[in-house]
């Protein structure tokens, strides 16, 4: 870059590395979603094409930033964690989580018409941060947190849609049915008033979407990577020793 009397501007801007030797998360959040939802019609108390359309984005997102091990997505939200070891734009916070967060967003719009009949009346818009993690016991356990938060929010949401939808009631008259009332409370108004068993219910709703990397073989007898879609619990401990040939290298800790 040809120098000028003017570069000296570049002074004033932050040296923003993160720590090396941790693990970098970036998470993704609609900004907005709930009009944007309303919006744009989606199903009510999921919909399944907005959440392939959230999977989709998270896909392009992994495809172009292969640094990324793992992904989780719930409801308008997704979490990518980096390898420890990336040096991805020299680790500068402000490159890394916004390229995360306007890739994804444009993978977003860009997938839009491959899932809704209907056109985007407004673009979507999303905001992001990052958080470092310094051993995997934290890794893990910031997934647990999301699926858990996953978890908590569709019972809730399929108990009040059932209300609204099936029982007839008001939003207001909903949520006050439903103030002060525990899982277990809510799992028996389901089975009990709508018959339906919460287990049920589809794992992508209930659990969320995890993608990591695989291998597929090719007619060459080589094999490629490939991105696998999991809608399983990741909370305990099955995932993590069934999937640790794909995720060891990335989540061993520093020797």
């Amino acid at each position: 870059m040809a120098k000028s009397k003017f570069e000296y501007v570049r002074l004033y801007e932050l040296d923003d590395k993160l720590l090396k030797n941790v693990w970098m998360v970036v998470r993704i959040d609609g900004k907005g979603f709930h009009k944007f939802t309303q919006d744009h019609n989606f199903q009510k108390p999921n919909d399944l094409s907005a959440l392939n359309l959230m999977n989709d984005a998270a896909k392009g997102v992994m495809s172009n930033l292969q640094d990324i091990f793992m992904a989780y997505g719930q409801s308008d939200e997704y979490s990518f964690v980096f390898k420890r070891s990336s040096t991805l734009y020299g680790r500068r916070s402000s490159k890394i989580i916004s390229t995360v967060c306007s890739m994804f967003t444009a993978h977003y719009v860009f997938n839009w018409g491959k899932h809704f009949d209907q056109p985007l009346i407004y673009p979507p818009s999303f905001d992001a941060r990052v958080v470092l993690y310094p051993v995997v016991r934290d890794v893990r356990n910031y997934f647990s947190w999301r699926q858990a938060d996953c978890h908590i929010n569709n019972l809730y949401n399929t108990c009040f849609w059932a209300l609204v939808q099936m029982g007839n009631l008001s939003t207001s008259e909903a949520e006050k049915r439903l103030n002060g009332t525990f899982s277990s409370d809510k799992n028996e108004m389901l089975f009990s008033e709508f018959s339906i068993n919460y287990n049920d219910v589809a794992e992508i709703y209930r659990k969320g979407s995890t993608l990591i990397w695989g291998e597929t073989a090719c007619d060459d007898g080589r094999t490629r990577k490939i991105l696998q879609l999991l809608t399983s619990d990741i909370i305990g401990d099955s995932f993590w020793l069934e999937h640790a040939s794909q995720l060891d290298n990335s989540l061993s800790d520093p020797q």
